[in-house]
């Protein structure tokens, strides 16, 4: 080293080195600054970059760059405006999807939104290497196309398509299987499909499974949703599970879910947490799934309605499925009986790293210390809906588990409310990276809230200690110094406000936090304060993100009866104090009235938005009046910001009041006008 010289620039690194450095990158605002150094530097950027995501204008499409020509991930569904047809603002539609196919040649990997067929018949032609694709569409299916026509563009052209994703393309169930039928070496080669489908109240029967799994015979995942009533034509049981094994035995990846998990409808909290019905699944045909599963690493099976004594099944999965490594249950019971404390049913999985359980009604605190012991290597645990579990037993959890555990969701446990949910993450609260809990107050005197935080402060200080569940002093830090990510449920009405003052008022490395608010406000007259509470968050140092999600909270749009407010003012209380958080990144998604169809941001969530002066990215997920959309462009150093009508269904023509193209054209020019000083 006594030799080196001391004018080694960085230049001299070689090209090779230079390029795997950059190729390590993934930010994209650290990459496009890199870019900015010197003109060796923008094409090393270019030239190793592999994802990009188009956000511009589809009347600008002609002026897309040619210098990303190695990106094999393209992303085309977020092309402004949103939800409109990708090639029909062309006068030449072919024209310009062969522009795509000249800047992007090596693209692998497709996400685009598919508002009408002919989208995919110009763009499936021109990528016939392509080996995934994931279709988007929130706007309701042509009703005169016949079954599977808007499949067989792409099925025809991209045979070595191996993964397929329509989670969130809507379409009938009906569609997809005489596609898949009618191209049965397309089929073959198939090794990842997920037909998750969230815009759909149904699922696919079971003889709809079954015939796309008999055509797809080398799945490695699969991802449905379909239906266990056993009252309804097509449920799926025992013996359908048995043929889906059957048929794919190659499965690593295992997801099926009812299509009545997927709403919004919450359960009553004071029932015993079993069904009226139970599902057609006995844990005898259960184990025989699992022999003819051996490659099984991911299993989710939440069925919606009772699967009574599971234990017996579940002993069975760590001889039969070896390789599992995260499993996730919906309304199975008995999967551990916890007798003693010894590992029995779920507990004897010992080579699980994820673990869900979600409306376990015989779930107790001895089920989880068993758990706890049978399955050491845990790093994220969930449990939903367990009304028997109490603060108690996932203390001893996470105590147990402390050297692994990083990831934990509590959420509609009846007996674990915020504050006990927060003591009993003590064992590994400079540990956790991500948690969520519920936002129930009950050990706060309500009173509290009209009286001042002080008096609240004081009420739950007495119940901190009147409950504290751990006994071992050696967790006595009150610095959650890991925790990134905090999601939050709340009921409408209730507040942010004791937050802080129920444990988490140090979160020193809190970068994201995710906020979903759920209820019927036409049930209260008014907000009993005038804000939730966001400006309680401004005591996170690090938060630069937020998902506020209210579109769980259903109100009137239009006129409220006399006495009852409109939904104007709910969102009023919902961001009063957001203008006080340092946020960069913040999705919306407003409330809706339900009865026209409608989520809209409103007047004053227009004037509260505008005075956030640090957001970068806006994206609202919903629709806008334009002279609202406006009012955004007094903030600073906003760059990105979109409407987003990711619901179904979407609504599928802009009335006069909302944002249509134009309208969008008029804000997007205004937005990257040069008159616009952006600090950065």
């Amino acid at each position: 080293m006594a030799g080196t010289s001391s004018n080694v620039h960085f230049h001299d690194i070689p090209d090779v080195v230079l390029a795997t450095i950059f190729s390590l990158v993934t930010d994209t605002r650290t990459r496009n600054a890199m870019s900015l150094v010197c003109p060796k530097w923008h094409l090393l950027e270019r030239s190793t970059r592999k994802s990009l995501t188009l956000r511009g204008n589809v009347r600008d499409l002609f002026l897309i760059p040619t210098c990303f020509r190695t990106v094999t991930d393209l992303d085309l569904s977020l092309v402004s405006p949103w939800g409109h047809s990708l090639l029909d603002s062309s006068p030449n539609p072919l024209l310009l999807a062969q522009l795509l196919r000249h800047a992007f040649p090596s693209v692998v990997s497709l996400i685009v939104y598919i508002r009408n067929p002919s989208t995919l018949h110009l763009l499936a032609p021109l990528w016939p290497g392509l080996r995934h694709i994931k279709l988007i569409r929130w706007h309701q299916r042509f009703p005169m196309l016949p079954l599977g026509t808007e499949f067989i563009a792409l099925f025809e052209h991209c045979r070595m398509l191996s993964s397929l994703d329509i989670s969130q393309f809507h379409c009938w169930t009906e569609d997809l299987p005489p596609a898949i039928e009618a191209y049965p070496t397309f089929a073959a080669s198939l090794s990842q499909l997920n037909i998750l489908k969230h815009s759909s109240a149904e699922g696919f029967k079971s003889h709809e499974l079954l015939a796309i799994t008999a055509s797809c015979p080398n799945l490695r995942e699969l991802l449905a949703t379909c239906m266990f009533d056993h009252r309804f034509v097509g449920f799926v049981g025992d013996q359908t599970l048995l043929a889906l094994a059957s048929n794919c035995p190659c499965l690593s990846l295992l997801h099926l879910v009812d299509a009545t998990s997927l709403s919004n409808v919450l359960r009553d909290p004071d029932d015993e947490g079993y069904t009226s019905e139970d599902a057609s699944i006995t844990h005898a045909i259960l184990g025989d799934v699992f022999a003819r599963l051996p490659l099984l690493e991911v299993l989710v099976l939440d069925v919606c309605h009772n699967v009574r004594d599971a234990w017996p099944a579940l002993e069975l999965l760590n001889s039969r499925c070896p390789r599992l490594k995260s499993l996730k249950l919906g309304q199975f019971h008995g999967i551990c009986r916890g007798i003693d404390s010894r590992p029995d049913g779920i507990a004897l999985c010992e080579g699980l790293e994820s673990l869900s359980i979600k409306n376990s009604a015989d779930l107790t605190d001895t089920s989880l210390e068993a758990i706890s012991l049978g399955c050491p290597r845990l790093s994220k645990f969930e449990v939903l809906g367990c009304k028997k579990i109490t603060a108690q037993g996932v203390w001893k959890l996470t105590h147990v588990l402390r050297k692994t555990l990083v990831d934990v969701k509590i959420s509609f446990c009846k007996n674990l409310n915020a504050v006990s949910s927060l003591q009993a993450m003590e064992p590994i609260r400079d540990r956790i990276e991500r948690l969520h809990i519920d936002c129930v107050w009950d050990s706060v005197d309500n009173s509290a809230n009209q009286t001042g935080s002080s008096t609240e402060e004081t009420t739950l200080k007495k119940k901190n200690k009147s409950h504290d569940v751990g006994n071992d002093n050696s967790f006595s830090s009150r610095t959650w110094s890991k925790l990134h990510h905090l999601s939050l449920w709340i009921a409408v009405g209730e507040l942010l406000t004791p937050l802080s003052m129920a444990g988490l008022d140090d979160c020193p490395s809190l970068e994201e936090i995710e906020i979903k608010i759920e209820g019927d406000c036409r049930d209260q007259r008014r907000p009993c304060m005038a804000s939730l509470g966001l400006r309680y968050l401004a005591g996170y140092p690090s938060l630069s993100r937020m998902l506020l999600d209210c579109s769980g909270v259903i109100g009137y749009a239009l006129t409220a009866p006399p006495g009852y407010t409109d939904l104007s003012l709910w969102e009023r209380f919902f961001l009063n104090g957001i203008e006080n958080l340092n946020l960069n990144e913040l999705n919306y998604w407003p409330a809706q009235d339900m009865d026209v169809n409608q989520r809209s941001l409103f007047l004053p969530a227009a004037a509260l938005l505008a005075q956030c002066g640090s957001l970068r990215k806006l994206f609202i997920h919903g629709t806008a009046n334009e002279h609202f959309m406006m009012f955004l462009l007094r903030i600073p150093t906003l760059r990105d910001v979109q409407l987003r009508e990711d619901y179904y269904p979407a609504p599928e023509n802009d009335t006069s009041t909302e944002m249509r193209v134009e309208s969008c054209r008029r804000f997007e020019d205004a937005l990257n006008s040069i008159n616009r000083h952006i600090p950065d």
